[in-house]
């Protein structure tokens, strides 16, 4: 193997620390706070399935007294049964959960903070400081998330040990959904069970979310500029940094606007002003006279300019990584390089312009949707782009089907299905009927949701060697990869067929609608399928534990890649490069090159032969 590089100077070697608390906990080296974010949202991750089990289970019998709810939620389900506002707060919960505390941290957290340094032969990030804070007010802002969950119940446990008549009745946090629509969200107490303290801590959750988010943007954008390598230019970057460096971009623009509307928020809870609360309304029977002059669909254009970026910073990370890990396995350069970096570039930007296309229903001007669906319609040309590329690279290649491959293959397929259906909704007279029904769930879970999780598995799969010196389990993941596939298409795409026969989003029964009767057999499949679909997930445990613990003892460079991270030990040393500054020659996939001894050369290794992507 070539050497990475040349002595930096005097004193660049560092010594880790020594003790357990500075070395693990509040850590300030970039691969300690990478996995501790991978971490979080591992934990995160099945927080959310286990809420969605719980709705999967309401919804395919509704009605059903489960015995083990009267010991896991006493309060909220004495009766073993789940109501219609305690499902609303699964409903809440699991998406604000599975969005913010999953697929935002886990891409570009977790894997951007543990590998975009060592990519660009940086010892560390610009602010390690400001990393490791990063990090604890997410975990922070976590922990208060998991108490809003718990406010309703614990609300409730005060007024009956306090002996106060209250209407509550112990439903688990807030129920306005993870988009926390006012004037729902604004009225507290009088809009139903959980709307005032759990809308408190939900709001405070986000809150500091975004602000641990902009501290990371911050140290991403100036980590990428500012310490690249001796020889790394902008095109010989890896396009995983590339889109993290999009992300980060996206994340500095679009979290200020949430974190001012979640201001506003708290206080029209707390201080009594009128930001979302038009007044002169009744609710629960009780005119609203304290409040006028708001407007409910001014926290839809705050929520939804950074809403919509959002997407993006969820699933950008997945393309990057999937180019990274298509190239490798296939053998091959990129296909279109260049064009890849651009079509990251326009998706980022063309996301801060389409946040209406969520909003057709509000009874915005027809003008003014049509502009916004037009925007909408031409965010898929890079998208596309993207994908011929993708296609591009894998054709005429060397492929290697293993399990990194297999997810981002999956990614690509998942990307497709939900990018068609978001072709439909982004037409305002097909969006109209079918805007608030499960045919929108299907679409943002195939292309937010489980596309971006295939992502996170490849990066896992594909990364694990060199986080922690060890082989995963190919088997096994291959295993898990073919029920996670299976899976995921078998409970997204039904829920398109559902959303077309107007089978509505967030009702807790279907049954009572007798318009959707011939679909419950469906409803049921799908809770199968999701319940199964869970279960398989233990099996990507078992074999990440296993592996820590048992695994083959990994190489250097197993997957006989390019790039810098497989240059240096596995795990990589405390400073990443041993005192020594890599020194780059050529570009990040160079495969099959004419002339070469073998099919692929380091990124440090000294040109022979004319370099792709230069």
């Amino acid at each position: 193997m070539a050497t990475v590089g040349h002595a930096h100077g005097a004193g660049h070697h560092h010594e880790p620390p020594s003790g357990f608390v500075r070395k693990y906990i509040f850590s300030t080296d970039h691969k300690v706070i990478g996995i501790q974010y991978w971490s979080l949202a591992l934990v995160a991750v099945f927080v959310g399935m286990a809420l969605s089990a719980l709705m999967r289970l309401q919804l395919a019998w509704p009605g059903h007294e489960w015995g083990f709810l009267k010991f896991l939620l006493p309060n909220a389900a004495a009766n073993g049964t789940i109501s219609p506002e305690l499902y609303l707060s699964l409903v809440t919960m699991h998406g604000t959960i599975m969005v913010f505390f999953v697929l935002t941290t886990a891409p570009q957290g977790g894997f951007g903070n543990y590998f975009l340094p060592i990519q660009i032969g940086a010892d560390d990030m610009a602010f390690p400081v400001l990393n490791m804070l990063s990090f604890w007010i997410t975990f922070v802002a976590f922990v208060v998330i998991i108490l809003a969950f718990y406010a309703g119940s614990l609300v409730t446990w005060l007024q009956d040990y306090y002996d106060i008549e209250s209407a509550s009745n112990g439903v688990l946090g807030p129920m306005g959904g993870w988009t926390g629509y006012a004037p729902l969200s604004a009225l507290g107490e009088r809009a139903g069970p959980g709307q005032g303290m759990g809308v408190i801590l939900w709001v405070t959750s986000i809150a500091l979310f975004c602000i641990a988010s902009l501290l990371g943007a911050l140290n991403f954008i100036t980590t990428m500029l500012n310490m690249r390598a001796k020889g790394l230019s902008l095109m010989r970057l890896p396009l995983t940094c590339w889109a993290w460096f999009t992300t980060a971009v996206l994340a500095l623009l679009s979290f200020p606007v949430l974190l001012a509307g979640g201001i506003l928020l708290l206080l029209d809870h707390l201080a009594g002003t009128s930001f979302f609360i038009p007044g002169g309304e009744y609710v629960n029977g009780k005119l609203v006279t304290e409040h006028a002059g708001g407007s409910p669909i001014l926290w839809q254009h705050l929520f939804w300019f950074f809403g919509h970026p959002e997407v993006y910073i969820a699933i950008l990370p997945g393309m990057g990584l999937t180019s990274h890990v298509l190239s490798t396995f296939a053998r091959k350069p990129v296909f279109g390089y260049r064009a890849m970096v651009y079509a990251l570039f326009a998706i980022g930007l063309l996301g801060f312009f389409v946040w209406g296309h969520h909003m057709f229903v509000s009874g915005m001007s027809p003008y003014t949707a049509i502009a916004f669906s037009l925007i909408t319609l031409t965010i898929g040309v890079p998208s596309a782009i993207k994908t011929f590329n993708w296609l591009g690279t894998l054709w005429g290649g060397q492929i290697r089907f293993t399990t990194p491959m297999l997810f981002a293959i999956g990614f690509v397929s998942l990307f497709v299905s939900g990018g068609i259906t978001g072709l439909f909704l982004g037409q305002t007279s097909i969006d109209l009927p079918l805007h608030d029904t499960y045919f929108v769930v299907g679409h943002f879970h195939l292309i937010m949701g489980v596309a971006a999780i295939f992502g996170m598995f490849a990066g896992t799969y594909f990364w694990f060697p060199k986080m922690f010196g060890k082989m995963m389990n190919e088997g096994l993941g291959k295993l898990h990869f073919v029920l996670t596939f299976i899976g995921v298409n078998a409970i997204f795409i039904p829920f398109h067929i559902m959303g077309m026969s107007g089978a509505p989003r967030r009702y807790a029964e279907h049954d009572k609608l007798g318009y959707l009767g011939d679909i419950m057999p469906l409803t049921r499949f799908v809770s199968w399928v999701a319940l199964l679909t869970i279960a398989a997930q233990f099996l990507f445990v078992g074999n990440l534990v296993w592996s820590w613990w048992k695994g083959k003892k990994a190489a250097e460079n197993p997957w006989e890649a390019t790039t810098l991270e497989w240059s240096v030990s596995s795990p990589p040393p405390f400073d990443n490069f041993g005192g020594l500054e890599p020194e780059v020659h050529r570009g990040p996939y160079e495969f099959s090159v004419p002339g070469a001894t073998k099919d692929y050369s380091m990124q440090t290794e000294p040109e022979t032969a004319p370099a792709h992507g230069d």
